[in-house]
């Protein structure tokens, strides 16, 4: 019996380790639609952010910009934005560029800056989905993304949406904590121990 239980906690053992050191290299292997949402919380507002993430985010900048060189990577520069098809000024804003791997998702990711009047957004919104290969993301695909492209594991996930949701200082606390790599740290001391029990 005790052999069997042995052999149990071993097989248990060998597959956390698998699953916990997978570089996750799946997600690379198949080109990704484009993705885009308003990430700054809906109502109106002085300033919304709109995220697109993919590797057509190069070719959404350029063309609602206009510009024949991407800006400096990770700062901010006022542009117009304009509809790619119409020519129409949308809107005057910033715009940030985030060469992948070096952003939140892993992936090339891009980010306007604009007036958060309901217009604005639904005409830069309606703008970047008239390209091709574009699609409004589903709830939550920009940190499933991250997670799929090791920028985050799963505890760091989890405390992403227990910060979105914290209603209180011990809940926000404990939140940074975990996205901080707390809880990580504890699962990893429970499997080293464990691994050295199974060694003797």
């Amino acid at each position: 019996m005790m052999i069997r239980q042995s052999l149990k906690i071993q097989t248990i053992s060998k597959a956390y380790v698998t699953v916990r050191s997978a570089t996750r290299s799946y997600c690379k292997s198949v080109k990704r639609k484009t993705i885009f949402a308003l990430s700054s919380g809906h109502g109106k507002c002085g300033v919304s952010i709109i995220r697109v993430s993919g590797p057509d985010s190069r070719t959404v900048l350029c063309s609602l910009t206009r510009l024949k060189q991407l800006p400096r990577a990770r700062s901010a520069v006022l542009q117009k934005i304009f509809h790619p098809s119409s020519g129409e000024m949308l809107d005057r804003g910033l715009i940030l560029w985030f060469p992948g791997p070096n952003s939140f998702t892993g992936e090339d990711c891009c980010e306007f800056h604009v007036h958060g009047g309901p217009a604005v957004v639904s005409g830069v919104l309606e703008a970047i989905g008239s390209l091709p290969d574009l699609s409004p993301s589903e709830a939550g695909e920009f940190t499933k993304r991250a997670f799929q492209n090791g920028k985050l594991d799963l505890t760091e996930v989890e405390g992403l949406g227990d910060l979105i949701h914290a209603e209180t200082e011990a809940q926000r606390r404990q939140a940074l904590r975990q996205m901080a790599g707390d809880l990580k740290q504890l699962y990893q001391g429970w499997s080293t121990r464990l691994t050295k029990s199974l060694a003797y």
